[in-house]
């Protein structure tokens, strides 16, 4: 994967965060979310969480997971909360795109017949976009519990991925030199959607609303994002 590099995603990581602080955006926690791994569902979304948030699939992925569940009547949708720690110990949030990467391996064997919708928000918008990445560059080694960029096999469960303020190459370069921009993978821009509120000074260069960052709670970009996932799940069966 060509952004798995600890150290460069901890810049991205910290890059995000700066921009944030600096603004002066509210670094409250969420309170935790009663999530609970399906075990072959007809759907599962595997959802990363923004900074600071607590353990779940936080304040982005709910609002999401419900109005996903709204437009799959009679289809069980699990929920697998990405695990990493979504701090300021930016170093660890590497973390996260290994056990992305180790739970869609894992999805792919033991439940063969699951859709699976990847998403993230915020720093976790970069931890799932990271982990479609299908190249390692020269010279970068891959950290612990990666083995490298997930098999096409792999990647053909994945119906759908949706990322909410990812990251911007903006944010990256000016406040973290060295740090690689993300890069969706080819096996995955095509079932991809991408979504940045308006002035959201994170993924969006010369953003300047501080609140835009958390606005896709109530801004209609979850339902536009599950109307996206719900697509082209149906599509898949269509097919």
């Amino acid at each position: 994967m060509s952004n798995l590099r600890s150290l460069s995603f901890a810049a991205l990581a910290a890059a995000a965060l700066s921009v944030t602080a600096l603004l002066g955006a509210s670094t409250a926690a969420a309170a935790p979310n009663a999530v609970t791994p399906s075990d072959c569902a007809d759907v599962e979304v595997v959802f990363a969480r923004g900074t600071f948030e607590g353990p779940g699939i936080g304040k982005v992925g709910n609002p999401f997971v419900d109005a996903l569940r709204g437009r799959l009547p009679g289809q069980a949708v699990g929920v697998y909360a990405v695990n990493y720690p979504a701090s300021v110990d930016f170093a660890r949030a590497v973390d996260g795109v290994a056990d992305v990467s180790n739970h869609l391996n894992d999805m792919a064997a033991r439940c063969p017949a699951t859709d699976i919708v990847l998403g993230g928000y915020s720093q976790g918008a970069a931890v799932s976009a990271y982990a479609t990445s299908d190249t390692v560059p020269a010279g970068y080694v891959l950290p612990a519990g990666l083995t490298g960029p997930l098999a096409p096999a792999v990647a053909d469960h994945v119906a759908a991925v949706a990322l909410f303020g990812k990251p911007s190459a903006n944010v990256v370069s000016v406040l973290q030199r060295g740090a690689p921009p993300i890069a969706i993978g080819p096996a995955f821009a095509g079932k991809t959607i991408d979504l940045c509120a308006a002035e959201d000074p994170i993924c969006q260069p010369g953003g300047l609303n501080r609140g835009a960052h958390s606005a896709y709670v109530t801004n209609g970009m979850a339902d536009q994002a599950a109307d996206f996932a719900a697509r082209q799940i149906a599509e898949r069966h269509s097919a």
